[in-house]
């Protein structure tokens, strides 16, 4: 019963996936297109996790707080960028 909650949960991720990318590529404005990206790492992350519960290891656990730390730093990188027009100072 768990795997084939799994597998309909990952079905919605996906949706959710290709949602994020539609408004990432037709977004209207550069706030919305930044919005999508975040959006879509989060999806990614419990994407991975939820591959890593279906298989029942621990491995890809990991990889989806490497891909949170990223999209937390690609998130401030992008806001800082539109708030000052620069990275680095």
């Amino acid at each position: 019963m768990l795997d084939i909650s799994i597998i309909i949960v990952g079905i919605m991720l996906c949706t959710a996936l290709m949602l994020n990318l539609w408004r990432l590529l037709t977004g209207p404005h550069i706030v919305d297109r930044i919005l999508a990206l975040d959006t879509m790492y989060i999806n990614s992350i419990a994407l991975i996790l939820l591959y890593g519960m279906y298989n029942r290891t621990g491995l890809y656990f990991e990889a989806a707080l490497l891909i949170a730390m990223l999209g937390f730093v690609s998130s401030v990188a992008f806001a800082k960028y539109l708030l000052r027009g620069d990275i680095i100072e």
